[in-house]
C-alpha cells in the first residue's frame, strides 16, 4: 500500500471521529425555546447609543491592523512555500554551519518564523496603538516589547522541536513516519494543554491567591455549592498591561485553575465577580478545557495526515524546490500548509467555542438564579472591555471566540421565561 493511500485511510478515520465527536459533544442549543420564542438579540436595548458607538468605534480602528495582519501573515507563508524563495532561505542560513539536515531544519525554520513576524510586526504594534488610544492597554513599550520577546521565543521554540522530531520520523520511517507524527501530534496537543499554566502562564503574568476575604469567601462557597472542586481561585496581575476585565480557567486535572484579572477584582462589584466566576466554574464542571484539548488532538492528528498527502505531492514539492518530503528544503512548504489549514479550520473552532461560552452562561444563570445581575454583568463587561456590541455577522461567524454581549444578555431573558426571577 502506498503511502499517500495510507494517509487518505488514516485521514478518512480520524475525520469521522473528529466529525462524530463535534456533532455528539457539542451542546448546539443550550436553552430549550422558551414559551413565546427566543429573544432577539438587541444591542439598543441595553446599550446607550454612545456605548454602541464607542465599541465600533475601537473595531473599525483595529480591524485593519488585524485583518491585515492575518492577511500578509498568509501570503508570505504561501510566497516562501510555494516558491523557491523558502528553499533558497533555508540553504543561505544553513550553509556557514555546514547545510546538514539538522541545521537546515532549525536555522532555517528560525529563519521563516523571524521572516513571517518581522513582516506582520507593524501591524502588531499599530493594534498596540490603537487599543492605547481607547485605554485598553497601559503598558509600556518596553514590556510590550519584551512580551513579543517571550511569545516569538516560546512559540519558535516549541515549533522547531516540533519540525525536528517529523523530519527525524519522516527520514527514518518514510511510510510509517507520518502516522506516528499524528498520535504524537495529538499527545503533544494533551501535554501543552495540561502545562500551559505552569510554564507558559506564569512567563506573562504573575499569581497570587486571593486574599482572605468576604469576595474569596463566597467564590468558594460557590464552587462547593456547584460540587467543582476548586483548592485556589487565583489573580493575575493583568492591570499592568491592560484595564479589560476578565477571567478563565486552564489545565486540566491537578493543572485546573480558575484565574480571575485583577482589574475585575477591582472594578467589578461583588456580585458581577461571582457570576463572572460561576461561568468559569461551568467550564470546570464540564471539563471544557479538556473537551477542548481532546477535540484538538483529534484534529491535529487528521490535519497531520492531510499535512502528510499534501507533501508527498510531487507538483508541489517541485514548485517549493525539495526533492522530498523529508528533503529539509521543504520545510517552507510545511509552514505554509500549516497555515493554509489553520486557517480554514478557524471558523469551526470559533463556532465550538461560542457553543461552550453559551452553555457556561448557562451554567452560571442556574448556580447564581439571577438573570438581572448576570444582564448587569454583561453590560458591565462589555462596557469595561470596549466591546463591539453590533458586530458585523459575517465577522463574527469566521473569528469570534464568544457570543456577542447582546446574544447572552439574550440568553439571560430566556433563561428568565423558562425558570423566573429565581
Amino acid at each position: 500500500m502506498s503511502v499517500q493511500r495510507l494517509l487518505l485511510i488514516c485521514l478518512v478515520c480520524t475525520g469521522v471521529v473528529l466529525l462524530v465527536a463535534i456533532v455528539v459533544t457539542t451542546p448546539w442549543r443550550p436553552l430549550p425555546e422558551p414559551p413565546g420564542g427566543f429573544t432577539h438579540p438587541d444591542a439598543a436595548r441595553d446599550f446607550t447609543a454612545a456605548e454602541i458607538a464607542r465599541g465600533r468605534s475601537l473595531a473599525e480602528a483595529a480591524r485593519p491592523p488585524a485583518y491585515l495582519s492575518m492577511a500578509l501573515s498568509l501570503v508570505v507563508s504561501l510566497v516562501l512555500g510555494l516558491t523557491p524563495v523558502g528553499t533558497r532561505v533555508i540553504e543561505a542560513v544553513a550553509r556557514p554551519v555546514g547545510g546538514g539536515w539538522v541545521w537546515r531544519v532549525l536555522l532555517g525554520g528560525l529563519a521563516l518564523a523571524l521572516i513571517g513576524r518581522l513582516a506582520t510586526m507593524p501591524f502588531a504594534a499599530r493594534l498596540e496603538v490603537v487599543r492605547r488610544r481607547y485605554g485598553l492597554s497601559v503598558q509600556s513599550w518596553g514590556s510590550w516589547w519584551l512580551d513579543l520577546a517571550k511569545s516569538f521565543a516560546m512559540s519558535t521554540g516549541l515549533l522547531l522541536l516540533v519540525v525536528l522530531g517529523l523530519y527525524a520520523l519522516i527520514r527514518a520511517l518514510p511510510r510509517a513516519g507520518w502516522l506516528l507524527a499524528a498520535g504524537a501530534g495529538a499527545l503533544l496537543v494533551v501535554a501543552i494543554s495540561f502545562l500551559y499554566p505552569l510554564l507558559v502562564e506564569p512567563a506573562f503574568n504573575k499569581f497570587h491567591s486571593m486574599p482572605d476575604g468576604p469576595l474569596r469567601t463566597s467564590l468558594m462557597q460557590l464552587a462547593e455549592r456547584d460540587g467543582v472542586p476548586v483548592r485556589d481561585v487565583l489573580v493575575a496581575d493583568a492591570s499592568r498591561r491592560t484595564t479589560a476585565l476578565n477571567a478563565y480557567v486552564s489545565g486540566f486535572g491537578s493543572t485546573r485553575r480558575i484565574v480571575v484579572y485583577d482589574t475585575t477584582v477591582r472594578d467589578a462589584d461583588q456580585r458581577e465577580v461571582e457570576l463572572i466566576a460561576a461561568h468559569e466554574l461551568g467550564h470546570a464542571k464540564r471539563n471544557d478545557v479538556l473537551h477542548g484539548t481532546l477535540i484538538s488532538a483529534a484534529a491535529l492528528a487528521a490535519g497531520v495526515c492531510a499535512l502528510g498527502l499534501l507533501m508527498t505531492c510531487a507538483p508541489l514539492l517541485r514548485r517549493a524546490g525539495a526533492d522530498g518530503a523529508g528533503d529539509p528544503r521543504s520545510l517552507a512548504l510545511l509552514l505554509a500548509i500549516v497555515a493554509v489549514i489553520g486557517t480554514v479550520a478557524g471558523p469551526g473552532e470559533m463556532l465550538i467555542s461560542r457553543r461552550l461560552e453559551a452553555r457556561a452562561d448557562v451554567h452560571a444563570l442556574d448556580l447564581t438564579r439571577d438573570p438581572d445581575a448576570f444582564i448587569r454583568m454583561q453590560h458591565s463587561l462589555a462596557v469595561a472591555n470596549r466591546s463591539n456590541v453590533t458586530p458585523n455577522p459575517i465577522l463574527q461567524f469566521l473569528f469570534a471566540s464568544h457570543p456577542t454581549a447582546p446574544e447572552r444578555i439574550a440568553l439571560a431573558r430566556d433563561w428568565e421565561k423558562l425558570h423566573g426571577k429565581g
